[in-house]
């Protein structure tokens, strides 16, 4: 609701300082400078950076949905099911809620944040279906709430394609190799 208002104020502080510029200064082109303004930065945010990262974060789902369907979600939830078990004791052995944390896992350490949200709620909702007191978080809710957001990564693909996209001489160098 507050984000409601801040839009709201960014809209009525542009207008009351075009509508200035009229008044004070005479200048005829604010609010035609005002307009092209807000259809280029809008057209910037969808067509430079909310459209390449979406293709990014289709082909590493599309992987992932793929590893999935060819098993290798299950195998690397029973080679890392031991050390999941310490973390989640309550969450029973083979429960589809360890994929589905072994794949929001996975997006995170792939850099992937925007699809690892996804996959979180899916795997929040599984916990919730394990827990017996539906109006307060279990402990397994609670420890994957902060796995999940202590944002741990090994590829940072996101920041990788931002990169290229702005056109960076190297948008790998975010590695510093010694």
């Amino acid at each position: 609701m507050a984000l409601n208002y801040i839009w709201i104020a960014f809209f009525i502080i542009a207008f009351v300082i075009a509508f200035a510029k009229l008044i004070f200064l005479g200048d005829t082109d604010a609010f035609k400078l005002l307009v092209d303004g807000m259809f280029d930065s809008s057209k910037a945010s969808v067509m430079d950076i909310a459209l390449p990262l979406a293709g990014n974060m289709i082909l590493w789902l599309g992987i992932l949905n793929i590893g999935e369907r060819a098993g290798a979600i299950n195998f690397l939830s029973r080679v890392v099911g031991p050390f999941l078990s310490h973390l989640f004791p309550e969450v029973p052995r083979n429960h589809p809620a360890t994929g589905q944390m072994m794949m929001n896992f996975s997006a995170n350490l792939l850099g992937l944040d925007n699809a690892a949200t996804p996959l979180g709620l899916k795997a929040m909702g599984s916990l919730q279906e394990l827990n017996p007191n539906k109006d307060t978080a279990s402990n397994a809710q609670i420890m994957f709430l902060v796995l999940h957001t202590s944002g741990l990564q090994l590829l940072p693909v996101t920041i990788i394609a931002q990169r290229f996209i702005l056109h960076a001489k190297d948008p790998a160098d975010v590695y510093y190799l010694v």
